[in-house]
């Protein structure tokens, strides 16, 4: 791996980096250059995708956090700063989801939908964003087609995407005249580990499961991690603000 490509000399932090689009982006990242805080609930996962990263000649860390916790993500933050330096890009991936019906939904499934995928995405940005206002850089957080679409059984999955959506144009109107960008990409159905978990509900209607497909099938990590990358360096320095669909077309 070189230190000379579009991250060489950033530190950037990546969240759900133990397997799928985390993964991918964690090891985009460090192949061009990057010093990879690779962040995960799951720290046998983190580091086995660091193993890989630094088996390349990349760097990387691996760090355990849970970033629906405060305590967790500001501990996780102190040890980027400790073993990287500043992080320079924070990419929000980590996140969770599952089908039902919203009569059987339960209020557990509800709250930890919600907090690992838009509290989660919260907690990181604001423990990051001292240091990116202080030395520059960019956040790159993860929405779905769930967050700018309507999606069968899914209320509490569309309401936490929608609230990335919004939450990531908040953010970049306030800094946007303080030099620090925030974009989010909203994929698809993402050929992942995580897809297991969305179990079709007994009763599902076909016709509407059918409208979340697309003739190009699931979208590969590998191609929804080079859109980050793409939004995270300074290919895209006129953008923020911007949710970039990766869907094969889905919300065309």
């Amino acid at each position: 791996m070189s230190n000379g490509g579009r991250f060489g000399g950033r530190v950037a932090v990546v969240t759900g980096a133990a397997s799928g689009l985390g993964r991918a982006t964690a090891q985009l990242i460090a192949e061009e250059g990057g010093s990879v805080a690779a962040v995960d609930i799951s720290e046998e996962g983190a580091r086995r995708t660091v193993d890989e990263i630094t088996a390349a000649g990349g760097r990387a860390v691996p760090l355990r956090a849970d970033v629906s916790d405060p305590e967790s993500v500001a501990t996780a933050m102190k040890e980027v700063v400790a073993q990287l330096g500043p992080p320079g890009t924070v990419c929000n991936v980590a996140g969770i989801g599952k089908f039902a019906h919203t009569v059987d939904a339960s209020f557990d499934d509800w709250q930890r939908i919600l907090a690992v995928n838009l509290t989660g995405t919260f907690l990181m940005c604001q423990a990051a964003l001292p240091h990116l206002l202080e030395n520059g850089g960019n956040i790159v957080n993860v929405a779905s087609t769930a967050g700018i679409m309507g999606q069968p059984y899914s209320a509490a999955y569309c309401a936490s995407k929608g609230g990335v959506v919004q939450l990531t144009k908040a953010l970049a109107v306030e800094y946007l005249e303080r030099g620090v960008r925030v974009n989010a990409v909203a994929p698809g159905g993402v050929d992942t580990p995580m897809l297991g978990s969305f179990e079709i509900p007994e009763g599902a209607s076909r016709r509407l499961m059918a409208t979340l497909t697309t003739p190009m099938g699931f979208v590969k990590p590998e191609q929804v991690a080079k859109v980050i990358a793409f939004l995270a360096s300074d290919d895209g320095d006129y953008m923020t603000g911007a949710i970039v669909s990766v869907d094969g077309g889905l919300t065309i």
